[in-house]
């Protein structure tokens, strides 16, 4: 007999206070019925990076291979996982003008979050009403407090420059 995967679906979303700035990252994740919320936050970032954490925790946080329906608003992630980056894991994390792929430590972490999953991707209109997308944002949000909560503004700011100090 055949053992089937379950099935998970799951809504990300990801956001900055300034680009860069203070970031969060979200998801909801459901299957059988239950519901979990993820989030988490890093002083200084981009929207980009946020969207793709948000990706990686929700897939890293499902404990073994599933079935998984994945909901972004973020077309870069999105496009990123199904056109983008075989092409660049062939050219050696390059894209197609020769440039660095940016945040590539974060798309090698997606690659393998998603490898060890059936991952159906989708894109959600953002700020449109879809009830899991606006619960998302709002975690985010609430994250993106907490992180500002956590440290000084001068530490804000610090962070905020060693990031810009880092190129990405």
């Amino acid at each position: 007999m055949e053992s089937v995967l379950p099935q998970v679906i799951i809504h990300t979303d990801g956001g900055c206070l300034g680009n860069p700035g203070v970031g969060g990252w979200a998801a909801v994740l459901e299957s059988r019925g239950r519901r979990k919320e993820i989030s988490g936050g890093e002083p200084a970032t981009t929207n980009n990076r946020m969207e793709l954490r948000a990706a990686i925790e929700s897939l890293i946080h499902l404990k073994k291979p599933c079935v998984v329906e994945m909901h972004t608003d973020s077309q870069y992630v999105r496009n990123g996982i199904m056109k983008w980056l075989a092409g660049w894991k062939n050219n050696g994390w390059k894209t197609a003008s020769k440039q660095r792929v940016k945040n590539e430590d974060l798309w090698r972490m997606l690659d393998g979050a998603a490898s060890r999953h059936q991952v159906t991707w989708h894109w959600v209109k953002g700020h449109a009403g879809h009830d899991d997308n606006e619960r998302c944002d709002q975690l985010c949000g609430e994250a993106m407090e907490t992180v500002k909560m956590q440290h000084t503004r001068q530490q804000l700011a610090s962070a905020l420059e060693a990031f810009k100090d880092e190129g990405r």
